[in-house]
């Protein structure tokens, strides 16, 4: 089974898995960085990481859980330690030293789904969360967590996979897809005062920050914050079915949809 090297695949034959990870018990000692920390409820925040895998298998994807680790705060946004492309899995450097250890569990899991793997190793840095993938142009956030020497890494590591790169400096936001992400027909959306001004094709501003927040699920269903009604309206007007999740404990972390999963896709 070839996997798809986007994360808009056209094929109406796809197998999805979704990698995932419990929230640790210290989840209120997570980063924050451009915004100020609140107080974590941990248990809202367990049952809403159930109710998206709940939602995303829901819509036929099949869920690998990697086991929590409560010394790793922040490893419920996962997609910050790999993202994949085709049969690869880029395997993060994370930018922030206290998320390395998050890193090798993921890894394997990843392993685990015959996918071939490929390392980012210093002096370069990358965070999943800054890499956006429409269909072969792969763009990659470059900011306070993911440096040049990483995207450049990636580049070398992607082109013989067809994979075009690009750099988008990204200052405003903890991630590029924290600012900007795009929809299965690879329109891009944006929150206007984190959205980079530089190296991304038009994006569409959306009303809330959330809204510019969202996951593929297949079948024109897109996966979307409850903190961005608005925004779901629209996204509804341009012909896709809205399903919002309740991540509230996790946007207090800089968190949104897309971090708190990796989502592999294979055709048949």
């Amino acid at each position: 089974m070839p996997l798809v090297g986007t994360e808009h695949p056209q094929s109406t034959s796809i197998s999805k898995v979704a990698v995932v990870r419990r929230p640790a018990a210290s989840l209120a000692d997570g980063i924050t960085t451009f915004i100020d920390r609140e107080p974590i409820d941990v248990d809202l925040a367990i049952r809403q990481w159930e109710g998206y895998v709940e939602a995303m298998a829901g819509h036929g994807w099949e869920i690998v859980e990697v086991e929590a680790d409560d010394s790793c705060p922040d490893s419920v946004f996962i997609e910050d330690a790999a993202f994949v492309f085709a049969t690869t899995a880029v395997i993060a450097n994370p930018g922030a030293d206290e998320r390395k250890p998050e890193v090798p569990p993921v890894a394997a899991a990843l392993e685990t789904l015959g996918l071939d793997l490929v390392q980012i190793e210093a002096p370069g840095t990358l965070d999943g969360g800054d890499v956006l993938k429409v269909g072969s142009d792969v763009y990659i956030g470059l900011g306070g967590r993911t440096n040049q020497a990483g995207i450049d890494q990636v580049a070398d590591l992607l082109a013989p996979r067809g994979a075009k790169v690009h750099t988008v400096p990204c200052d405003l936001a903890l991630h590029l897809k924290s600012a900007v992400t795009a929809l299965p027909d690879g329109v891009m959306l944006g929150w206007g005062p984190v959205t980079p001004r530089e190296g991304l094709p038009p994006v569409l501003a959306m009303p809330e920050e959330p809204g510019a927040h969202v996951v593929d699920l297949g079948d024109g269903h897109v996966l979307m914050s409850a903190s961005a009604p608005v925004s779901a309206e629209q996204i509804a007007e341009r012909g896709y079915t809205p399903v919002l999740v309740d991540i509230s404990e996790f946007e207090k972390l800089e968190g949104c949809v897309t971090c708190l999963s990796i989502r592999v896709r294979t055709t048949h």
